[in-house]
């Protein structure tokens, strides 16, 4: 086996800890644990011991199918205090073998240094585009001959105090955290084809507390944004529109839920029992599905509203790709397809093998998207710091230029062989 690669996604309903080996074809999951969320809210962490005892039982329940002990993992980052910005940094070229990897890595450099507002840190630095000499849209410079080149850089940035709490909870589980990579960066590189990335296409990324958006055009990120709107809202909605505790509403939500009232039959109904009843009470499912339509309606109106602010929204040739637990609900797709008038589908981790049954699901897009995103960005560390920095645009996500959220850390190509030690056999017993 080749080398593993961990990953923890922590989020408002789940905390999902992977284990797998990314091959040129698949993901090979060699280990999973998931366990039931508790001490985040809306992608923010609320309960510090809450959130560690999860996070922690979630690494016990991966490191015990895996047979590995974990030491460190990438981990999965979201919440309304992050944020994005674009920038664009110039430097001039002075070497007669054209543009070299240092001259890519200054670029970068000028690009990223923006100036950020007090507890702001840069989460990533991903490059969009190149211009060399007046030669606009160029993909990789490298080797080009030229005397001014430019980048158009996308800056993803997190609140520090926020990152701080939830690195304290991950590292209390005995985790080291690896870097943060944003939720929707990884969900699009497991859920999107290259066509879609090329002909401009925006991932919704619908999860418990919050939803997660990026647009990919010409085969790269160009904007970033996160909505404070999740499943967790729609499960709200039905226990204060129906009167019913919240774990039934969410029951109610998963099997008779649907987003669109047109396709409901108006004469059929299902029993609860709502507080303060004794009986059980019959309750049409049409009212059921406006509810969860009025909530879905504003969330896509959401969706709508940034689309627009990015300036993009004309260029989203390839529509909008659903991911994420909610993105399950029946009925969502057309909702989404009338509120933005862009073709929609909906999506799920795919050229998956091993432990892969459960995670063939739109709720573990960011869970197994962090593997390959993570070592994607662990070999850019590495590329640097053998030969002074590479922001190279390839198939995927390009040339992502962010270390751990605070630059710590040697890389993890490097000491793997000691971050994930098979376990004896009595430790299995």
């Amino acid at each position: 086996m080749g080398e593993l690669v961990v990953g923890i996604d922590v989020g408002t309903t789940k905390i999902c800890t992977l284990v797998g080996e990314v091959r040129a074809e698949d993901i090979y999951v060699v280990g999973v644990g998931v366990e039931p969320a508790r001490g985040m809210k809306k992608g923010v962490v609320n309960d510090v011991s809450a959130l560690t005892a999860a996070i922690s039982s979630s690494v016990h329940k991966a490191e015990r199918s895996s047979g590995y002990e974990i030491g460190r993992a990438f981990v999965s980052v979201a919440g309304a205090h992050i944020d994005s910005k674009n920038s664009k940094g110039v430097v001039g070229i002075n070497s007669p073998r054209g543009v070299q990897i240092s001259d890519l890595e200054r670029a970068m450099d000028a690009a990223r240094a923006i100036a950020l507002p007090h507890n702001r840190e840069v989460l990533h630095v991903i490059p969009r585009c190149y211009t060399l000499d007046g030669q606009e849209g160029v993909r990789s410079p490298l080797g080009m001959h030229g005397f001014r080149l430019e980048v158009e850089a996308h800056i993803v940035m997190a609140a520090s105090s926020s990152l701080q709490n939830l690195e304290k909870c991950v590292e209390g589980a005995g985790v080291y955290v690896d870097r943060f990579i944003l939720n929707p960066l990884a969900s699009g590189d497991v859920v999107l084809t290259d066509a879609e990335r090329e002909m401009g296409v925006m991932v919704v990324d619908i999860g418990g507390g919050t939803t997660d958006l990026a647009i990919f055009i010409d085969g790269t990120v160009w904007h970033t944004a996160v909505i404070s709107v999740g499943g967790w809202h729609l499960t709200n909605d039905i226990a204060q529109g129906l009167h019913l505790p919240y774990e039934i509403a969410e029951a109610v939500k998963v099997e008779y839920g649907h987003a669109d009232p047109k396709d409901i039959d108006p004469t059929e109904m299902f029993i609860v029992q709502p507080f303060g009843e004794e009986q059980m009470s019959q309750v049409k499912r049409v009212d059921l599905a406006q509810i969860i339509f009025d909530r879905t309606e504003e969330l896509f109106q959401l969706v709508l509203k940034e689309a627009k602010y990015s300036a993009y929204d004309g260029l989203l040739s390839a529509g909008i790709v659903l991911t994420g637990g909610s993105a399950q609900l029946p009925g969502i797709k057309q909702v989404a397809s009338e509120v933005l008038k862009m073709p929609v589908r909906v999506a799920q981790p795919e050229r998956l093998s091993g432990m892969a049954d459960q995670l063939r699901n739109p709720a573990y897009s960011t869970s197994v998207g962090l593997l390959r995103l993570g070592l994607i960005m662990d070999q850019e560390d590495e590329r640097r710091g053998r030969n002074g920095g590479s922001y190279r645009p390839g198939n995927g996500l390009p040339g992502i230029g962010s270390r751990g959220p605070r630059g710590k850390g040697p890389n993890i190509g490097k000491l793997f062989g000691t971050v994930m030690k098979r376990l004896l056999p009595e430790d299995d017993e």
